[in-house]
């Protein structure tokens, strides 16, 4: 394995949607709320910055009434306790799973938590509200501030890294997500690809569900401590 995770995950909305956070693609989701053309491109937020800042605002205050629900909480869990190396990719953008414990963690699609100047490339925490009149603590420029967010027609974070470990993992395992976004929705197809086994746990089939060699549907706060339970017991 030369030092690679034994066990990937992948994790969507799925997993922060029994926390009170919304999912994207659920007929009641986000993006049937408010249009990604919107607030979720760089194009939008050069042509309507208060727009784009303002509904990322709202998604950083939410997250932050939010707590770890028990799926965030078994996958901390599994991290600390298992015989190998585990690593989380997740999709979404809360701070759910860092406070639940995970440390082997890669934000794919950037953080509600952090600010990225579009000026000098410059990352940093951040918790409150975002405006225009922010300033970057490095370039010193101001209406440059913008959510740490990988938005559509950008490039995932740390790709080369994840396909890396994908590759080499004997387990992956997908967990709330749709399927519906690549190329996060093509890593099941790349695991089973170079021989590890593959396993979804989702509220109901995904669009890749045929790419995995075992499904499980239902909640993810009862899927996934049961299977955590599974692999320390060694079954």
């Amino acid at each position: 394995m030369n030092g690679a995770p034994g066990i990937v995950i992948l994790t969507g909305a799925g997993v922060s949607a029994e926390s009170g956070l919304s999912t994207f693609r659920d007929a009641d989701g986000l993006w049937a709320k408010v249009r990604i053309e919107d607030v979720a491109t760089p194009e939008a937020y050069a042509r309507d910055p208060d727009k784009v800042l303002g509904f990322y605002n709202m998604r950083r205050r939410n997250a932050g009434e939010a707590a770890p629900n028990a799926a965030h909480r078994a996958l901390a869990r599994l991290e600390r306790e298992a015989p190998g190396e585990v690593l989380i990719v997740t999709q979404n953008v809360d701070d759910l799973h860092d406070r639940a414990g995970s440390r082997a963690l890669i934000h794919m699609h950037g953080e509600l938590m952090s600010a990225l100047c579009a000026a000098c490339g410059h990352r940093w925490a951040w918790t409150g509200d975002m405006s225009r009149d922010d300033a970057c603590p490095r370039c010193a420029r101001s209406g440059v501030v913008r959510p740490d967010i990988v938005w559509f027609g950008e490039m995932p974070y740390q790709m080369d890294r994840i396909e890396a470990a994908v590759e080499d993992c004997a387990l992956f395992v997908s967990i709330g997500t749709s399927g519906a976004v690549y190329p996060a929705a093509g890593l099941s197809m790349a695991a089973r690809a170079a021989g590890a086994r593959t396993l979804e746990l989702n509220l109901e089939p995904s669009e890749t569900v045929s790419s995995f060699e075992e499904a499980r549907h239902g909640p993810a706060s009862d899927l996934v401590p049961a299977w955590v339970d599974e692999v320390l017991a060694g079954r």
